[in-house]
């Protein structure tokens, strides 16, 4: 696993329905096996309900899911990227609380 080097940015999406919303979106730089982390805290949060992962196949065009694993500690997500390919966009959408 390397560590994402690209450009990355977040966004709360529902911040105030009990479970948060937070799209995560790294730049076309990703390869599948990457890793991010995500400071719940910063949207205060502590754990996961889930998480979906998206590819763009085709950039700007094809977007396709994969399934990226995750574990949290101390209230921080690890994020590794699923997939089989490698510099692609990829969006996350976290579901959070």
């Amino acid at each position: 696993m390397t560590a994402f080097a690209g450009t990355e940015t977040s966004k709360e999406i529902a911040p105030n329905l009990g479970t948060k919303i937070i799209k995560y979106k790294l730049d076309a730089t990703a390869d599948d096996t990457d890793t991010f982390t995500v400071t719940l805290g910063d949207h205060g949060c502590t754990n996961i309900d889930g998480i979906i992962g998206f590819t763009e196949s085709t950039t700007g065009s094809v977007v396709i899911t994969e399934a990226p694993t995750t574990s949290v500690t101390a209230g921080t997500l690890t994020v590794t990227v699923g997939g089989s390919t490698d510099n692609k966009a990829r969006t996350f959408i976290i579901f959070a609380y």
